[in-house]
């Protein structure tokens, strides 16, 4: 009895030593592994990645440097060193902008722009304007905008239409020189939709239909002249197949006609007092024209 009272005490001295060893062991990989993540930290504080489709703005305790970094792994002394990455990638910005034709119409517009920033320039802009968002609302909205004005002023609303193509060229032309200064290509311009009042709609609308009034007007007396010659030449053309069949027509003609047609029958003639054969060469004689006239 005494001797199971003496093992205890030993058991658990050992329980405890076993824990202890357990609880050191852990404190160690708990404490190694905050130094390898310290040592990662402090390793990433002297890397900095530039990914596909950016450009990295160096700057040394906050000036911005002339060189800019590519794409891939750069090291950097960290604190006096950071580094603010810009995408040099094609953008695209839709922007609604309204403007006034020559002919003081309202001329409403749907612009679509693609523009990047120049990669080789990427400090530049990032010193002057700064991040893309600012590019966007400083640069590019408002270049939109007036660029947008001043070429719809040099068109009538009715070429702003007809002319669209010539319009889209000029708009793309002045913003291309509108953002160069700013260290910005213009890639593609496009007028989406371009519309305007509802009472302009209304008067191109009834233009057009007046147009095509006065086309089909115009449609009905061309046909009515042509109509009126093609009677004119029918008229003439009998005429003169009349006159040249007086010319032709003689009595040796009428005479053969009249026996290549005879059936054979002298034609009888039944009057009051007796009946008379007709004389065949008579009646030829007046048959043929002017001689009617003559008897």
């Amino acid at each position: 009895m005494t001797k199971s009272l003496d093992s205890e005490p030993s058991s658990i001295a050992n329980s405890t030593r076993k824990i202890s060893k357990k609880s050191g062991r852990d404190a160690s990989i708990a404490i190694q592994v905050i130094l390898v993540l310290l040592c990662l930290a402090l390793i990433s504080s002297f890397i900095v990645i530039v990914r596909a489709g950016e450009r990295g703005v160096l700057m040394k305790f906050g000036a911005v440097q002339d060189s800019v970094l590519g794409e891939g792994i750069h090291f950097i002394v960290p604190i006096v060193e950071t580094v603010e990455k810009l995408s040099v990638r094609v953008q695209s910005q839709e922007i609604s902008a309204e403007a006034s034709s020559k002919d003081l119409q309202d001329v409403y517009a749907d612009v679509a722009l693609n523009w990047h920033v120049l990669p080789q320039e990427a400090n530049l802009i990032y010193q002057q304007i700064g991040n893309q968002q600012a590019v966007i609302d400083r640069i590019i909205n408002p270049a939109i905008e007036e660029v947008l004005k001043a070429v719809m002023a040099k068109y009538t609303a009715e070429e702003i239409i007809t002319k669209r193509g010539e319009v889209k060229t000029g708009v793309d032309q002045a913003l291309t020189e509108r953002l160069k200064p700013y260290h910005i290509a213009v890639d593609d311009l496009s007028l989406v939709h371009i519309h305007f009042t509802q009472r302009f709609s209304d008067a191109v609308e009834a233009k057009q239909v007046a147009e095509q009034e006065v086309k089909r007007a115009e449609f009905v007396a061309l046909k009515a002249v042509k109509e009126a010659e093609a009677r004119a030449n029918l008229a003439r053309g009998e005429a003169e197949a009349q006159r040249l069949l007086q010319q032709t027509l003689t009595p040796e003609l009428l005479q053969r006609q009249a026996i290549e047609k005879w059936n054979g029958s002298l034609p009888l003639v039944v009057g009051d007092e007796s009946s008379t054969v007709l004389d065949l060469k008579k009646l030829m004689k007046t048959s043929l024209p002017g001689n009617a006239a003559t008897k």
